[in-house]
């Protein structure tokens, strides 16, 4: 039986290593691409913060993997991602926050860029595969019940990248491996290490973009009022884009009997809004362009736990299914910081149903 070919998308770490690593000892034929993202016209500093992040000068890094590749004895090939990526990620990066929202660029990269451009543009290269596999932390299992494929959380929770992955569609999920989601990072190092790989202990990347986010965005000062939640003028800001919901260092106020922080932005206004920690605390929220794992939501109305942001802790909440792709959530308990832009993620068990941005 011939065996199959799986392209899987490595990116000079450990863990897209590992999985080249770890598809070759199952016996598929493997083959390596990495994505050209970095446009070196952007207008960024030159600096040691820029390494070990998705969005950065990639010379050094397209080394590690072509010695990645030749140690494995994989063909390699480079994937030039980068109209794609400005347009799709770094365009609706600035938008977002040029509309005071606090957009997360790893969501977009990953249904568009990894899971779309990327196998698509090694296609019209002329490279033939059966599958395609990448580092991530989740598992895909196919359902016999509702025929349809369902991601899932990793088993290794403190690792687990679902969340990035939830505008993943079927079929997406019916031709992709995640040789990880089964495993723990220190039994990823230990399989680059057995394999011989230098990148065995190389530090996780931190971010998609390492450095101040000002130096993407370069937009210019454009002044205007930190006001309370009555209204009050009590400070000015040079832009919304440098404030998030939540922020409390940096805002330049004092004279207050509590802590101040960002609760709200108004783009219509040009106004940061400033508040207490208790006005952070929200038990509801809408998000729009929702994105169903199954193609569709499982009932008009369901309870699960949604995940605001990837670090936070999955709340239980109420979920109705709005007109044109919308959803609303109650929650059981307010929730801190619902920021507007980043998405909400929606969990039955360790099945992700889907999600959308928040509102």
């Amino acid at each position: 039986m011939e065996k199959e070919t799986v392209l899987v998308g490595l990116s000079g770490g450990v863990d897209s290593a590992a999985t080249a690593v770890l598809l070759k000892e199952q016996g598929y034929h493997v083959i390596g691409a990495t994505m050209l993202v970095w446009d070196p016209s952007l207008p960024v500093p030159k600096g040691e913060y820029q390494k070990n992040a998705c969005l950065s000068p990639e010379k050094e890094d397209l080394e590690e993997v072509k010695n990645i590749a030749d140690k494995l004895g994989i063909e390699h090939l480079v994937v030039d991602c980068r109209e794609k990526y400005r347009q799709v990620v770094l365009d609706n990066f600035r938008l977002e926050y040029a509309c005071g929202r606090t957009p997360n660029p790893c969501v977009l990269c990953n249904s568009f860029i990894k899971f779309g451009v990327l196998p698509s543009a090694a296609r019209a290269q002329g490279i033939a595969f059966d599958k395609f596999a990448t580092g991530h932390y989740a598992r895909v299992c196919y359902d016999e019940v509702s025929g349809k494929y369902q991601l899932k959380k990793a088993v290794d929770l403190s690792r687990d990248q679902s969340y990035f992955l939830h505008r993943l569609g079927q079929t997406q999920l019916s031709n992709v491996l995640f040789p990880l989601g089964e495993k723990t990072k220190p039994e990823i190092r230990e399989v680059a290490r057995q394999a011989g790989l230098e990148v065995a202990d190389k530090e996780d990347s931190q971010d998609f973009y390492c450095g101040d986010y000002n130096d993407l965005l370069n937009f210019p000062n454009k002044p205007g009022e930190m006001v309370t939640l009555d209204g009050k003028v009590i400070g000015r800001h040079e832009g919304i884009w440098n404030y998030t919901i939540g922020k409390r260092k940096g805002l330049g106020l004092s004279g207050f009997a509590e802590p101040m922080y960002v609760v709200g932005i108004n783009a219509e206004k040009n106004q940061v809004i400033i508040g207490p920690k208790a006005a952070l605390y929200h038990d509801e929220l809408t998000a729009q362009n929702v994105s169903w794992i199954a193609g569709a939501s499982p009932a008009q109305e369901f309870d699960c736990e949604i995940k605001i942001r990837n670090l936070h802790l999955p709340a239980k909440a109420h979920v109705r299914v709005l007109e044109n792709g919308r959803i609303h959530a109650k929650f059981d308990e307010p929730q801190l910081s619902i920021t507007a832009g980043q998405s909400a993620v929606m969990y039955q068990g360790d099945v992700v149903l889907g999600g959308g941005m928040i509102e």
